[in-house]
């Protein structure tokens, strides 16, 4: 068993949007089983201890439901003792819009490794299969609150993943009501079954689509920005790219093609560099084509990275 997506970058590869299509297609599955059967889509403890054996069942596979914090522990560790109880009680408040695995890192050496856990204690999460850290030590209750609502968000807004609302207390027996169907969930599906077939351009247009009746839909922009870079990258030469930029400092196409290349291969910061100063160097229409294209690597990443609100603020400072 191998923890998947280690970056901990939540940068977008070339399997990125159609890993959170599989994700959302997954979570709908479970959720119109349950409602056939009666019984909560991800229901079980909200709270469980979980081993390398079980890390690809109770971890990964149960990412594609409901988010999933992991509290990395051990016995001696003093600080693990005062936010073990803490996550747990949070666990339990939330009521299944997350659940927590607690790993003792004694007992399983090989997760603690390939997580790259530094110290304990050390909270990451897993949604859709992809793992990202959320913090390190015994952080305050109002930080950590913060930290669980913004992986909650996001769990929800790129992958369609809500989790299943249980009654605190409950874990495996209470039931979910019944989540509705939104009204674009079809044109969705349809982008993200274009995505599997390798239809790019047929994705790009579903998207459109759903922006067209919903500009606001926000799983929709993520895609379309996605669907439109894999789309810019399918099929280009990356050496023949990048050294056109390496030869041309100042070209701006050289440099945004580049760019494309830096940000898929998860060089987020040097993708957002590179445009930043083709604006500094450029005027006009170049640098009005950078600009625009350092907007659009934004939509890719999200809002709320803060690399993109550094970036932000570089570009600022550039233009004016």
């Amino acid at each position: 068993m191998q923890p998947r997506n280690m970056s901990m970058s939540g940068v977008v590869d070339l399997a990125a949007v159609k890993a959170a299509g599989e994700a959302k297609q997954k979570a709908e599955q479970a959720r119109a089983d349950a409602a056939r059967h009666g019984v909560a889509p991800a229901a079980g403890r909200l709270v469980f201890d979980v081993d390398e054996a079980g890390f690809e069942m109770e971890v990964l596979q149960r990412s594609a439901e409901v988010p999933v914090v992991i509290d990395f522990w051990a016995d001696w560790c003093e600080p693990c003792k005062q936010l073990g109880p803490l996550l747990e009680r949070l666990a339990d408040e939330y009521a299944g819009r997350f659940v927590l695995a607690k790993v003792d890192v004694e007992a399983n050496q090989l997760l603690f490794q390939q997580f790259g856990v530094q110290s304990i204690p050390a909270v990451f999460a897993v949604v859709a299969g992809q793992a990202l850290p959320l913090f390190q030590g015994a952080a305050p209750e109002a930080q950590i609150r913060q930290v669980l609502d913004q992986l909650i968000a996001v769990a929800e807004q790129r992958f369609g993943i809500v989790g299943a609302p249980v009654a605190p207390g409950e874990g495996e027996e209470a039931a979910a009501p019944t989540v509705p169907a939104g009204p674009h969930d079809a044109a969705l599906s349809a982008a993200h079954d274009a995505l599997d077939a390798g239809d790019l351009g047929g994705a790009v247009r579903a998207y459109e689509n759903v922006l067209t009746d919903d500009p606001a839909n926000a799983e929709a922009k993520l895609g379309l920005a996605q669907a439109r870079l894999l789309r810019r990258v399918q099929g280009v030469d990356p050496q023949a790219v990048r050294k056109a930029a390496a030869d041309a400092p100042g070209d701006a196409a050289a440099q945004i093609a580049a760019a494309d290349l830096d940000l898929v291969g998860g060089h987020v910061q040097d993708a957002f560099g590179r445009l930043i100063d083709t604006v500094k160097r450029t005027a006009g229409e170049d640098r009005d084509a950078a600009r625009m294209r350092l907007l659009e690597l934004f939509e890719v990443i999200g809002p709320d990275d803060p690399r993109v609100t550094a970036a932000r603020t570089a570009l600022s400072r550039a233009l004016f």
